[in-house]
């Protein structure tokens, strides 16, 4: 697996979750997202919303480890939220530090998420993606079609999210 580690997370895990999280949309969103709402990400309270998920058990939550077991990415998931895809399962979140990005951690996340919604009797898994982000054509790669589009608000501006739906 290379320089990292998989394993599930535990509530202990919530501040890194959440760091990952901020530098992530930090790094990621920076020409897309207004500076002032990608500063005003908070680690407390993301960490909070991160130990409620954790401590709620509902579903998937993975972290990938460094050599020094710093959390460097974390993925999540479970049942399709909307109930109006032909997709059963979700990826609901799945972030890597910018440094630890293009090393295989995204696609390792992705199909230990993808094996344990299969286990849960899963066929296939969504997973919304921004238009602009590069991550779309990660999602095409690993055999992701493009199943729906809408137009989502973030920090008052509009952006366009497309919804790739991966088989299992």
């Amino acid at each position: 697996m290379g320089d990292f580690k998989i394993r599930k997370a535990s509530k202990s895990d919530a501040y890194g979750i959440a760091y990952v999280h901020i530098k992530s949309w930090q790094s990621t969103y920076k020409d897309l997202v207004s500076q002032e709402f990608l500063l005003s990400m908070d680690q407390g309270e993301r960490t909070e919303r991160w130990k409620n998920i954790l401590e709620a058990g509902e579903s998937h939550l993975y972290v990938a480890l460094n050599v020094n077991d710093e959390i460097v990415g974390f993925v999540s998931g479970a049942k399709e939220r909307e109930g109006k895809y032909e997709a059963d399962g979700e990826l609901y979140a799945i972030y890597i530090l910018e440094n630890y990005q293009g090393k295989g951690i995204g696609k390792a996340l992705t199909k230990r998420l993808m094996n344990l919604l299969k286990e849960d009797g899963f066929r296939s898994m969504l997973v919304w993606v921004l238009k602009d982000n590069s991550a779309t054509y990660f999602y095409e790669r690993m055999g992701g079609k493009c199943v729906d589009k809408e137009v989502i608000t973030i920090a008052a501006d509009e952006f366009e999210e497309v919804a790739y739906e991966l088989l299992l």
